[in-house]
């Protein structure tokens, strides 16, 4: 309180304690609040310059979402008044970025846009640097309503390049003039493409070639700092440059700027300039510059004392590898993994797979580098790996019999790690044939060889070797009777673990009951492979995380390579022809769907060759082939009675069959990432008559466009008998929506004209994005929500038996995170999570309290928008 009172002080050191007093000490939920928000709102109102920068500062600090209601109109006004002193301007400004940050709705767009712009413009430089730390942020959530600071940053930025240090002598850092302002003006050139406008991109080349041409001049002074601002503005100058990938002459030239750093003293500065190079290698008119330096790149990964940036050298040899450099490249890092840190060996055992696999022109060299990396880093290669090498011998012919007769040399290592004796297994179980006129590697040699390591073993490779024998019994007859001894003995028939047991059990009635033709049949040899994205590559972007994809799926193509067998499996469009009231996508027999994995990054999306999962999804994106067409507004039929019924099916689930008669089935599979959600609609034709003039259109009912943006792929007009098309939406949520779009079918099935109309299942919870939150940041966080317009409450019956696996698993499946060990009562359930648009984020907290007495639930929702908390409650409400 005496905190408080000193803020109606006249004094400023008085007020200026009792400001800090409440930014360091002050509780957001205390109930001085809204005493504090009236001196607060006094001294802005003031025109006092010193007491409205203390004002602003300690709403800064406080950064509430009260604080934001209360002055997140005001403070824009005094940005850009034309009587606010530069000081309070420069306060002002960052404070609407602290408020916008925090509460991104709080903050009104519109009107005063372009007057921050304008900012840009202004005198003091103290100002510009604020306002562009403000513009960058804002920009990256509404691009379009601030492209016009393209111009006048480039415009600035060019005066600052151009200036001499005495001409901005108090911005001026150790000979560099402005040198954060500068960076900061290039940071928010990357938030856009190239100027469209010829002399504004004009102006930005010369800047860029100023900046590159300076750091060739010789130091304007030795001191650390001074190197430190000019590389800074370098570096940030050379992303700009790569960035906009336009500028051939650019990259060439930062390429080589880059080069000059790889041997610097400085270690820092060696690690940004192999970052860096990693990207310019990605580009098409770079790519051959960085090859250049390969030398110098593989002394680093020998001879660099700084595992992280021995790492960034791994890294940038794997992005400069082509066709020309593969053999040698993949040499070196072979050799550089026998010394290397233990933390990166696994990524380097992925980067060396990759790389061989996709520069394989001559497979017995692939085949050669697996099984050394096998050798060398057995503990390290992953079973994608030597998955991946399985599948490739597999699908090629004319690689089978070599890769047979190494594995069958490498076995009689005396040390041989267990990752070899799986690839060994598999590739004799397979191929042991071709090699077995060789007295050296007869069958019972092979036999021999491969039950030496079998002791040595743990149960899953024993497994797979108890699988390679019963393939002996039918490649080899003449080591029938070994092999059934072996499978006979006590330790096999009584093994305590019961995988093993069984499979000794079936393998050796199958080789003594099963004639010579079943066994053939039943153990002939493994047919290709359906070619798919490699699973080492899914795990390399797994490991990089996200934003990975494009960096290691770069856009470059080496021209003299194709996809050998890096390619993704074709989608069949249509299935082979079922009885007409077949299960066209097997959805209905699938058991129901766990609760959805929080996205992992780009990996999540690749299917594993190993798995038995579905063909690998493309990513959300629009890809350029797909002509997407967005549909006008039809009139069309109301929805069918049951439409409610089978959408509240989908709201806790994403995929299944939507909707089934006697001539149509819809199935939908869908997967949603902040706020964007990619759909397949599978429409089987149940009949054994050809749709005509099949059409399926998205329609958005009222304002819903406005808010929810759907784009559909066009399908075929024509859906053959028992055939099944695809068809692939692309969903962007605007802003938070009520109504969920109707998708209308309409067909002719025997020349009778059919319709249908049924609400697609898109709604607002599909958008949450799962948020994890300690009980005491829950409770601060609830009572925040505390208006009664925030809260959402319901108390209904059970229409379900209260099962709390299955609650728990409805309501992750609805989107939240579930929260332990906060409600006293650990019988009701917590949820945290925030709704994600492109306008907004609502933040979402909720508590389901299970009555299993009465066989009543009380469910709660706080959100911070009124229509959201209640649209989620009748959604929620109806699960149960």
């Amino acid at each position: 309180m005496e905190a408080v009172n000193l803020l109606s002080s006249n004094k400023y050191t008085e007020k200026q304690i009792g400001y800090l007093f409440i930014s360091v000490l002050v509780n957001s939920n205390s109930e001085l609040i809204r005493l504090i928000n009236n001196a607060i709102k006094n001294d802005l109102a003031s025109r006092n310059p010193t007491f409205m920068c203390l004002a602003l500062h300690c709403i800064a600090n406080v950064g509430s979402r009260e604080m934001g209601e209360a002055f997140a109109a005001d403070i824009p006004r005094i940005l850009v008044a034309g009587d606010s002193m530069d000081s309070v301007k420069q306060s002002a400004a960052l404070c609407l970025l602290r408020l916008y940050k925090a509460s991104p709705d709080l903050v009104p767009m519109g009107e005063w846009t372009a007057r921050v712009v304008h900012l840009l413009n202004d005198q003091h430089m103290g100002v510009v640097t604020a306002a562009v730390s403000l513009i960058t942020c804002l920009c990256k959530k509404n691009p379009d309503d601030f492209k016009t600071c393209i111009s006048l940053a480039v415009s600035r930025l060019s005066r600052i390049v151009s200036s001499a240090s005495t001409d901005l002598q108090d911005y001026t850092y150790y000979f560099v003039p402005a040198p954060w302002l500068s960076v900061k003006l290039l940071r928010l050139l990357q938030c856009y493409p190239p100027p469209e406008d010829a002399a504004v991109k004009g102006r930005l080349v010369e800047c860029l070639e100023t900046v590159l041409n300076k750091a060739q001049e010789p130091p304007k002074s030795k001191k650390v700092q001074h190197s430190n601002a000019k590389n800074a503005i370098l570096f940030e100058t050379i992303s700009l440059i790569i960035h906009y990938d336009s500028e051939p002459n650019l990259l060439v030239r930062a390429c080589n700027q880059l080069g000059q750093f790889l041997q610097h003293r400085e270690t820092n500065l060696r690690y940004l300039a192999l970052e860096s190079m990693c990207t310019l290698a990605s580009s098409e008119f770079s790519h051959e510059a960085v090859k250049t330096h390969i030398d110098t790149v593989i002394n680093a990964l020998k001879t660099e004392r700084d595992v992280s940036v021995r790492q960034r050298a791994a890294d940038l040899l794997y992005a400069m590898c082509d066709r020309s450099n593969a053999k040698q490249i993949v040499s070196e890092m072979l050799r550089y993994l026998e010394t290397a840190d233990y933390a990166i060996r696994e990524e380097i055992v992925l980067k060396v797979a990759i790389l061989a696999e996709k520069y394989a022109v001559d497979y017995s060299w692939y085949v050669d580098t697996i099984l050394n990396l096998i050798r060398i880093a057995g503990d390290y290669v992953s079973e994608e790996v030597w998955y991946r090498v399985l599948q490739i011998v597999t699908n090629r012919d004319d690689v089978q019999g070599y890769a047979a007769k190494t594995v069958f040399e490498a076995l009689q290592a005396p040390a041989c790690h267990e990752n070899m004796v799986k690839v060994g297994g598999y590739i004799l179980g397979e191929f042991g044939n071709l090699i077995a006129g060789d007295p050296r590697s007869s069958p019972p040699v092979q036999f021999s060889l491969l039950h030496s390591k079998f002791h040595l073993c743990s149960v899953a490779t024993r497994a797979l070797l108890l699988s390679t024998y019963i393939k002996f019994i039918n490649l080899f007859p003449e080591t029938k009777a070994t092999i059934q001894g072996v499978l006979r003995a006590g330790s096999q028939l009584r093994n305590a673990d019961v995988e093993l047991q069984q499979r000794a059990v079936e393998y050796l009635t199958l080789s003594s009951v099963a004639s010579t033709d079943v066994l053939a049949t039943v153990l002939e040899e493994m047919p290709p492979f359906p070619e798919r994205e490699s699973s080492i590559l899914a795990k390399l972007k797994r490991k990089k995380g996200p934003g990975a994809a494009s960096a290691l799926d770069d856009g470059r193509r080496d021209p003299s390579s194709s996809d050998i067998n890096g390619g993704v499996e074709p989608t069949p469009s249509t299935v082979s022809t079922p009885s007409p009231s077949a299960d066209l996508l097997g959805l209905r027999a699938a058991p129901p769907p766990a609760a959805p994995q929080a996205p992992s990054g780009a990996g999540n999306l690749l299917v594993d060759v190993s798995s038995d999962g579905p063909v690998a999804q493309p990513s959300l994106g629009p890809t350029p082939e797909e002509a997407f067409l967005s549909p006008g507004p039809e009139d069309i039929g109301l929805p069918i009675p049951e439409a409610d019924e089978l959408l509240n099916k989908f709201v806790c689930k994403n995929n299944g069959v939507l909707f089934e008669n006697q001539l149509l089935q819809i199935g939908v599979k869908s997967e949603f990432r902040q706020n964007l959600g990619r759909m397949y609609l599978f429409y089987g034709n149940k009949t054994s008559v050809q749709f005509q003039n099949f059409t399926p259109t998205v329609v958005h009912p009222g304002d819903l466009q406005t808010h929810l943006a759907v784009q559909t792929k066009r399908v075929a007009a024509q859906v053959d008998g028992g055939a099944q098309v695809q068809q692939v939406l692309n969903i962007e949520c605007l802003r938070d929506f009520l109504m969920p779009p109707l998708l209308s079918v309409r067909f002719r099935y025997g020349g009778a004209p059919q319709s249908l109309t049924l609400k697609l299942p898109v709604t607002i919870n599909k958008f949450f994005q799962p948020t994890e939150m300690a009980a005491q940041d829950f409770f601060q966080r609830w009572k925040q929500l505390s208006l009664p317009q925030q809260e959402a409450q319901k108390i209904f019956k059970a229409n379900h038996p209260m099962d709390a696996e299955v609650t728990k698993a409805k309501l992750l499946g609805f989107g939240s995170a579930l929260l332990d060990n906060v409600d006293p009562n650990p019988e009701n359930f917590v949820g945290a999570g925030i709704i994600q648009t492109k306008a907004l984020q609502v933040g979402c907290l909720l508590r389901l309290e299970p009555n299993a007495q009465a066989q009543m639930y009380r469910l709660t929702l706080r959100t911070s928008k009124e229509s959201v908390s209640r649209h989620l409650c009748e959604l929620l409400a109806q699960q149960f």
